[in-house]
């Protein structure tokens, strides 16, 4: 199965989790690596636009698509997750429930609604588990469009 994320093309072929690592994310606490993936190319255009400021966009993005072992995905039902995980700024709780997912080891990838689209998916992807099994299958330029951006 394919999953997709939009990246600065430098960290386009990164699978360490790095940039998570070291500023956090909604399912991830500063520390704790992790690479966020969505189901679709629409889903990781619209995912990286909600957490992106307009000036911080750079001209240099990649839209990634990575193969993943879909036997390998653990699928988190909304019931499951803390009671505030949509909320903007993005809560404490959610960061600790996604962190103690990875910190495990446990799982290799983990399947989680969308705040934006909660009946579309995006993919946690441990990079402390996948030990090679994420195979990116093709790094492409990719033109954000800055209409989305437009108030």
């Amino acid at each position: 199965m394919n999953v997709y994320r939009i990246s600065r093309s430098r960290y386009a072929e990164d699978l360490t989790g790095e940039g998570a690592r070291l500023f956090g994310g909604r399912w991830n606490s500063k520390n704790v690596p992790c690479i966020y993936a969505s189901e679709s190319r629409a889903l990781a255009m619209v995912e990286y636009s909600v957490n992106v400021n307009m000036h911080d966009i750079p001209r240099a993005l990649s839209l990634v698509t990575y193969e993943i072992d879909a036997k390998k995905v653990v699928e988190i039902d909304e019931e499951f997750l803390p009671g505030n995980w949509r909320n903007s700024p993005i809560p404490k709780q959610t960061q600790s429930f996604g962190s103690l997912l990875l910190s495990e080891k446990k799982y290799e990838i983990v399947r989680i609604p969308s705040v934006v689209i909660p009946e579309e998916f995006n993919f946690l992807i441990n990079p402390n588990h996948h030990k090679g099994k994420i195979k990116i299958v093709s790094i492409t330029d990719f033109l954000y469009d800055i209409r989305l951006k437009k108030v």
